[in-house]
């Protein structure tokens, strides 16, 4: 029977490979170290990654042994920035440790890149948008603000966020038919998010704005619910054309933590002419 270990080796094996690869690729003069006696294998020695990573020798020699060691996100962090690794490589490495993978030093709101922006616009008069995983809203089309009746172009970057604005904006909230059950979703949805980022920082941030921004935030909180992002029918109200169903499709930038593009289709002809009734361009 298999032990605990052994069936840990697999995984720890391939982490140990990696970590030796990425060791031997790297120049010890370029990295200021100095040159003390003769080196057998090319790269860093293994004391000179743990002295770089302020981890044990010892540990490290096992972790890269494949031996069945655990190593906390702090050592992991510690240990791919002394063997200088990509996004990509970091990543990587958190996943053979079975840690949760890092998250990328963005800002609270980044910027769409053009390219995205103009497909957006392409996308008109279909609503569309593109959030992160915190909710926050990168990049919007004209439909889009005619559907909820805000100017998104207008509202400060640090609020343009999909909880932040049900939360605080009145117009935002009454465009949604089925505020009562939206909210709490969307509540749902940023703490199953979370779970993979409770140590970030940004995600913190977010939590606390959402905390301070209303009670009702807090209650629903408290709920502990959790759900997974889907595809679902959205009822939206315009006071022009009454109220809209909008097939709300989710494309992903990344199989997973991506930025998610959001496009809104009419589900009937009812709907069809309402949308159009409000985004005359098409």
């Amino acid at each position: 029977m298999a032990t605990d270990t052994e069936l840990a080796l697999p995984r720890a094996k391939d982490l140990a490979a990696f970590l030796r690869s990425r060791r031997e690729s790297l120049d010890p003069k370029r990295l200021g170290l100095p040159q003390v006696g003769r080196r057998r294998t090319p790269g860093l020695r293994r004391e000179e990654v743990a002295q770089l990573a302020e981890v044990s020798a010892t540990w490290y020699t096992w972790l890269e042994q494949g031996r069945n060691v655990k190593a906390s996100s702090k050592a992991l962090e510690a240990i791919t920035t002394a063997l200088q690794c990509t996004a990509a490589e970091k990543r990587h490495v958190f996943r053979l440790a079975g840690q949760p993978e890092p998250s990328s030093p963005k800002a609270p709101c980044e910027k769409l890149c053009t390219a995205n922006q103009l497909m957006l616009d392409k996308l008109d008069p279909l609503p569309a948008m593109v959030q992160n995983a915190r909710f926050d809203i990168l990049g919007f089309n004209q439909a889009y603000c005619d559907l909820t009746r805000v100017n998104l172009g207008e509202v400060p970057v640090e609020e343009r966020n999909c909880i932040y604005l049900a939360l605080t904006n009145r117009t935002w909230r009454q465009s949604i038919v089925d505020e009562q059950d939206v909210l709490p979703r969307l509540v749902a949805f940023f703490r199953a998010n979370m779970a993979s980022h409770f140590d970030d920082p940004l995600w913190q941030q977010q939590l606390t704005k959402f905390m301070a921004a209303s009670d009702e935030f807090g209650a629903l909180w408290q709920r502990q619910d959790v759900e997974c992002v889907s595809n679902l029918q959205k009822r939206y109200f315009h006071p022009q054309a009454g109220e809209i169903v909008l097939q709300q499709s989710n494309w992903w930038s990344a199989p997973r933590d991506g930025e998610r593009l959001l496009v809104y289709v009419p589900v009937d002809d009812a709907s069809r002419e309402a949308l159009a009734a409000i985004t005359p361009r098409g």
